[in-house]
């Protein structure tokens, strides 16, 4: 097959950073990542992570953290005839204050606006997730307490 011009934006197999792969099995206990996308996976891009929440767990973004960039965080039920219904119950932090997310939400973190942990309190059904951050990798700076 010739090689194409543009289809090097297209990302249709998993690709994880180094970092992300030690920790994969320990992240497979809760739930499937599905695709990741950074400037390491294709030049030019930002952050985005894609997967499906399965199990109850705190999860590996336990310790409040920042980002230098924002971020969009995401959680969709799985429900066809019932979209907003998350179908499970998401327990996220933003700053001091704790957040019970039942329904499908998008929530916005301004650069620096210290967030997590987040557990998944319930699934009764599949839970999509995915996080973008607009710089070209998820790097984060975890707060001491």
């Amino acid at each position: 097959m010739a090689k194409s011009k543009y289809g090097k934006y297209i990302v249709t197999e998993l690709k994880i950073p180094e970092e992300k792969q030690k920790i994969a099995a320990e992240y497979s206990k809760y739930a499937t990542r599905i695709l990741w996308m950074d400037d390491k996976v294709v030049e030019g891009a930002f952050h985005m992570n894609t997967s499906w929440f399965l199990k109850p767990a705190t999860t590996l973004e336990a310790t409040p953290h920042t980002h230098d960039t924002d971020e969009i965080i995401g959680f969709f039920g799985s429900n066809p005839q019932d979209p907003y219904d998350l179908g499970g119950e998401i327990e996220i932090w933003l700053e001091d204050e704790k957040h019970i997310i039942t329904r499908t939400a998008m929530l916005f973190v301004p650069a620096g606006m210290t967030h997590c942990p987040l557990v998944i309190k319930r699934v009764d059904r599949p839970i999509f997730h995915f996080t973008t951050v607009t710089g070209g990798r998820y790097i984060k700076d975890e707060k001491k307490t």
